[in-house]
């Protein structure tokens, strides 16, 4: 993240100023079972993007991820002992859509069970997380690209809000039980 914050002009401890002095890390583990023999490999992970700032996810032989790029679904083939950074919807809304969040998607063409253990470094839960001002912003209305039809740029509210927001349209239940806790 200092690096980041550098690269677009500004102190290098910016954003753990801000945003992740206490950050939201999630690091999950997720198994994508094999495809039986005669049937084509369904998405283990349909279209998305990831909610916070970064996700960094260790390379294996594996494969099956894909990204999106402006016209089309790209392969990314693993590359021995290296790391994948994907930028998420929070790193897009500060800086205006300079750095997007990446559309993404996994699906398990190995043949045997894949495991994937990403590591989800978001702002802080109570955090409300604003625009930078920055002269190269681009603030675009990206909703018809976007895979939920949504513009983090039109957001407002903590980065909690936010991953609620996203996590209740799968589970529905999960605003109800969190709210009730704060």
């Amino acid at each position: 993240m200092a690096g980041i914050a550098l690269s677009l002009g500004l102190e290098a401890s910016y954003f753990r100023d801000r945003y992740t002095n206490d950050p939201l890390i999630l690091f999950r583990i997720f198994n994508y079972p094999p495809t039986p023999l005669q049937q084509e490999p369904t998405w283990g992970v349909g279209e998305h993007t990831d909610y916070g700032l970064l996700t960094i996810l260790k390379q294996d032989e594996s494969g099956g991820l894909q990204v999106k790029s402006k016209s089309r679904w790209v392969e990314a083939p693993p590359i021995a002992n290296t790391f994948v950074c994907n930028i998420g919807d929070m790193l897009d809304r500060m800086t205006g859509g300079l750095y997007r969040s990446t559309p993404h998607r996994v699906k398990n063409t190995s043949g045997r069970d894949r495991l994937s253990f990403p590591f989800f470094f978001d702002p802080n839960f109570n955090v409300e997380v604003q625009p930078i001002e920055l002269v190269a912003a681009l603030a675009p209305d990206d909703r018809h690209k976007r895979w939920d039809q949504a513009s983090v740029h039109e957001f407002q509210g903590t980065y909690g809000d936010y991953v609620l927001s996203k996590v209740s349209k799968v589970f529905p239940q999960l605003r109800q039980s969190v709210s009730g806790r704060c």
